[in-house]
């Protein structure tokens, strides 16, 4: 099933951060999860705050959430057991849509590392004319441990990517989701990448119900 890419992915300006090292996603090797259908999150289940996080790998709005506002949410609110988020891939294009892929078939502990360095290189792969999507995807999949077999099993399990689907389609019709990124937090839903200090008040907010 082919998505096309949607204007609102067009290329906004030119100011890239550099790609994350992928040391911590490197400390042993990579195999394909026990099930990419699983859960993936961080966190901690029994955090009082739980925020579903739907996200396309190529939208730009999604990459500034990712390098911005995470690298003080993940310390201040993920590791103290504030909040725990659950990610949903909601792709808004077919690139999307096989970089979701892949990063699933990583372990799950390598999950989170894999798709911030995705963001944070987003021009390098998905962005490049008459990119090799392929190519360029499966450099930062090396990187994270993954060998060409399974990286190759990824990219061609329409298994999976028909699931992908099913989950954004049901997310459309539940949630009203149409943009990312969507935080769904609490039960009640924000849509766009928040900055750190909204999206910090919003999650004491519903800390306190």
């Amino acid at each position: 099933m082919q998505i096309t890419r949607r204007s609102a992915l067009a290329l906004v300006g030119s100011s890239v951060l550099a790609a994350p090292s992928l040391a911590r996603a490197q400390s042993t090797a990579a195999k394909p999860a026990s099930t990419p259908y699983t859960q993936r999150s961080i966190g901690s289940p029994k955090a009082p705050v739980t925020a579903h996080e739907y996200f396309s790998l190529t939208c730009t709005h999604c990459a500034h959430f990712a390098t911005v506002t995470m690298p003080q949410v993940k310390p201040n609110l993920v590791d103290t057991g504030k909040l725990q988020i659950i990610y949903h891939d909601f792709p808004l294009d077919q690139v999307a849509l096989k970089a979701a892929q892949v990063s699933r078939y990583l372990p799950e502990e390598q999950y989170y590392a894999f798709i911030e360095a995705l963001f944070a290189s987003q021009d390098d792969w998905a962005f490049q004319p008459n990119e090799d999507y392929h190519a360029s995807i499966f450099k930062y999949a090396a990187l994270a441990g993954m060998d060409q077999a399974t990286f190759d099993t990824a990219w061609n399990d329409d298994k999976l990517a028909q699931f992908i689907l099913n989950g954004q389609q049901m997310a459309e019709k539940m949630y009203n989701i149409s943009a990312t990124p969507t935080f769904i937090i609490n039960g009640k839903t924000y849509p766009g990448a928040m900055e750190y200090d909204d999206f910090a008040a919003t999650v004491a907010a519903a800390a306190k119900g």
